[in-house]
């Protein structure tokens, strides 16, 4: 069974509810432990528990948030190399479009890095034009239905690859599961919007 691991830090309540969008869908595979928690409330043996995290921050000045950046200085004072091999994603708020969110995800991203995490990138699209490549985005809080997918499909993809690399379930990696149902779905959607073919009889005489 996978340990999976949601700590955010949230001023105004916006990057608590995507941590708890992402936590959702990181309960969509079966079998996972999964643990919800601010920084104020996370203890450092939480991420040692944890095969995966998912870590959160508010965009400040296109930032971490320094409640998240003092709590990993102080953990790594005790626990110095000892997350080498954990997964790892980010998400972040922030005040607008356009607001730096993904430029706090790379730093966020950074110093789960520096811990010895392994980052991966999301490629799916929710709808036409959102997509998580360096982690779920949001302006503000997740007010529509596509921003809370992007969330789900963040924690969703976490577990997918915890189930993979943790447990060996191989049967769930996303190419043949979320990926392939995608590429089925768009299948059958370009022949529904596909014209019809009209035949041709032609008559040799």
């Amino acid at each position: 069974m996978g340990r999976i691991l949601v700590m955010y830090h949230s001023n105004t309540d916006c990057t608590a509810q995507m941590a708890k969008h992402i936590a959702e869908g990181a309960r969509q595979i079966p079998g996972h432990e999964v643990r919800l928690k601010s920084c104020d409330e996370a203890e450092h043996a939480d991420v040692l528990w944890c095969d995966a995290i998912a870590c959160g921050t508010p965009t400040n000045l296109g930032g971490i948030a320094w409640r998240m950046k003092k709590w990993w200085d102080e953990f790594a004072a005790d626990n110095w190399g000892k997350c080498d091999g954990k997964l790892c994603t980010v998400f972040s708020s922030q005040g607008g479009h356009g607001g730096g969110a993904e430029m706090s995800c790379q730093a966020m991203a950074n110093v789960l890095l520096n811990f010895g995490f392994l980052f991966f990138g999301v490629t799916d699209y929710i709808g036409k034009i959102n997509t998580c490549h360096y982690g779920a985005v949001v302006a503000k809080q997740p007010r529509n239905e596509v921003d809370r997918l992007c969330c789900q499909r963040l924690g969703l993809r976490m577990a997918e690859w915890t189930a993979v690399y943790v447990d060996g379930r191989k049967t769930l990696h996303p190419q043949l599961t979320t990926k392939a149902e995608e590429r089925a779905a768009e299948s059958a959607s370009k022949q529904e919007e596909a014209p019809p073919s009209h035949a041709v009889h032609v008559t040799v005489t």
